[in-house]
């Protein structure tokens, strides 16, 4: 490998990480020794400042959701920092870089190690903490809503969980590309959090039944897609949601694997039902998402027209409080750790 400062000695051996190894609460989260990443062709090593907090690593920790074959077993699935060292076949432009980057694991760490094709650079209208609350939910966002269900500009879209990191970046690209997002939250506070970050409506799930009020502010249309969060006894009730010929896309199942659906409707109302997991996908889609991303979406973080919504921030050693903080539901948006 290629290294900032042209020695291998520049680097230290070893680094600490969040890479407990055993099932459990939050508690299992304790800082421990781990060596450096090494690199293979076509990776970077990220010096990191800055990783998001996901739902996805909630269920890493309670044993639910464990790493692809390959893949670091330390926490993290992004990061943002400084590109400290290069693996064959890396342009020497990267190096010095700063970057943010989707992970299939390693950002709970001082350094990680990433496919090339998988950062996009900071730009100065980011801080690193902002950076790295963007990679997993934006081309999370960007793959499902966009692509999977086929959103375009003047489609009004159904996304549960209006609050979490994916809610919040729905809400934000929605309003950059003319769509109208309706969310459900589980409180008035949550329900104002997400109106005041761009939802056209919210719903409070808890007070309203969200399939009566969908049918109401759609005048009995229903949503041209649904981005689901939850799965289980959700998908009939958001079914009911769709128009006719309206998208159905589960990306997470909370509530449960399993649901039962009336396929006669579907097939009456030609509904299209899918789904997907990011994380295990083969890096070339990942770095293909990574250059349309760059390509559409970017612009507008250069502009300063799209950035994450920050709840909290930790330091890397209090990476349990974070996850108490997750595990507890009370967070706007993301939860980053902190390096420094």
């Amino acid at each position: 490998m290629s290294l900032d400062g042209g020695h291998m000695s520049d680097l230290p051996q070893n680094m600490i990480a969040i890479d407990s190894g055993v099932a459990g609460g939050p508690e299992v989260l304790v800082p421990v020794s781990r060596p450096v990443p090494e690199l293979e062709a076509g990776e970077v090593l990220i010096k990191v400042e800055a990783a998001g907090v996901n739902r996805a690593d909630i269920m890493q920790r309670q044993g639910i959701y464990p790493p692809p074959r390959g893949a670091s077993t330390v926490y993290g699935l992004e990061a943002a920092g400084t590109v400290v060292a290069l693996g064959a076949g890396v342009d020497q432009a990267y190096l010095g870089q700063a970057v943010c980057a989707l992970l299939a694991g390693g950002g709970y760490a001082e350094y990680c190690a990433v496919n090339v094709g998988h950062c996009l650079p900071v730009p100065n209208s980011l801080t690193m903490v902002e950076a790295a609350a963007l990679p997993e939910a934006l081309f999370t966002v960007w793959t499902n809503l966009f692509e999977r269900a086929y959103a375009v500009e003047g489609d009004t879209v159904l996304v549960h969980g209006g609050t979490s990191g994916i809610g919040t970046m729905a809400i934000s690209l929605g309003r950059l590309f003319g769509l109208k997002v309706i969310v459900t939250c589980g409180s008035d506070e949550k329900c104002a959090a997400a109106l005041k970050i761009g939802a056209a409506h919210a719903i409070n799930y808890k007070s309203s039944d969200f399939v009566e009020e969908v049918g109401q502010l759609t005048g009995g249309k229903g949503v041209h897609a649904v981005l689901d969060l939850v799965g289980g006894d959700y998908v009939p009730r958001s079914l009911r949601c769709l128009a006719v010929e309206g998208r159905h896309v589960t990306i997470a199942v909370p509530h449960g694997l399993s649901a039962n659906i009336n396929l006669l409707d579907v097939m009456m109302r030609r509904l299209t039902i899918t789904g997907s997991t990011l994380r295990a996908r083969e890096g070339a889609f990942k770095t293909l998402v990574a250059e349309e991303i760059a390509r559409i979406v970017w612009p507008h973080v250069v502009a300063g027209r799209l950035k994450p919504i920050v709840d909290r921030t930790f330091p890397l050693q209090q990476a349990v409080q974070a996850h108490e903080y997750m595990d507890s539901g009370q967070h706007i948006g993301k939860i980053v750790l902190t390096m420094r």
